[in-house]
């Protein structure tokens, strides 16, 4: 483990009864994703196309994008004029709600995660054209928490963030396309800066988390470490097989795409 500084102490504390709600909370998110984590998908990488590693990004990020708009707008991107039509299968959102935030950072923060997870649904439609994968059934509330209370909101935004920010990492070997390549490599420095803040958020208000599998980092309080890096200060990364270990539960119908 790495000897990393000690957890913040500035800003708002939780309570004692927020604190242990929030301990339970993450146990139940950790066991859940651990369950889920002992049968990974098969994806063949060797037969793996650009298209498909761009319509499996596109999964990831309506997933997010969802989450984000929900939480701050109580809508989802589909109700806010975003295209998300396309091949496979078509689904509703359900179980998001929108979450009381306090804080100017904390509010400005969710907003802007929810601008730019949009963002990068349409970068991704527009890159991907006819080829793009209509967004599939989503179920925000698959783990029964991320939208009753602040807490719950950053324990699931940290979820989602450390697991883009490596699923990024993960695929970038398997691009051919140099052009592709250096979006996927900017969405992933995006991406990075929206982790680091979250997880310094989870710092500062003292969120209990548990590990999504056994390569996850964790912050602050739970952890040591202030980012999600391994002992050679490199980002975690995941496979693909790994990610979708990770997410299917929000998934209630699977990907749309040839990687789910």
């Amino acid at each position: 483990m790495r000897d990393e500084p000690k957890a913040p102490t500035a800003g708002p504390r939780a309570t004692r009864k927020q604190a242990l709600g929030t301990l339970a909370v993450g146990t139940v998110l950790g066991t859940a994703f651990a369950a889920l984590g002992t049968k990974p998908a098969i994806v063949n990488a060797q037969n793996v196309t650009d298209t498909d590693i761009l319509n499996f990004a596109l999964n990831l990020e309506y997933l997010e994008a969802e989450f984000y708009n929900y939480a701050v707008n109580g809508k989802g991107i589909g109700e806010l004029g975003v295209a998300v039509g396309g091949s496979g299968s078509s689904g509703q959102t359900a179980g998001g709600k929108k979450v009381s935030l306090s804080g100017k950072l904390v509010t400005e923060t969710a907003q802007q995660l929810a601008h730019d997870e949009l963002t990068h649904v349409q970068l991704l439609r527009q890159a991907l054209g006819k080829d793009a994968v209509a967004k599939p059934a989503i179920n925000l509330a698959a783990l029964g928490v991320g939208f009753d209370n602040l807490m719950q909101f950053l324990l699931l935004a940290r979820a989602f963030e450390d697991t883009g920010v490596s699923a990024y990492g993960g695929a970038a070997p398997l691009i051919q396309s140099k052009d592709v390549l250096g979006t996927a490599a900017r969405i992933l420095a995006a991406e990075a800066e929206h982790a680091g803040n979250i997880r310094l958020l989870v710092g500062l208000k003292g969120v209990q988390t548990k590990p999504l599998d056994s390569k996850d980092v964790l912050p602050p309080p739970s952890g040591n470490n202030l980012f999600s890096l391994d002992d050679n200060a490199l980002a975690i990364v995941r496979t693909p097989q790994e990610v979708l270990a990770i997410v299917k539960p929000f998934f209630p119908n699977g990907l749309n795409g040839t990687i789910k």
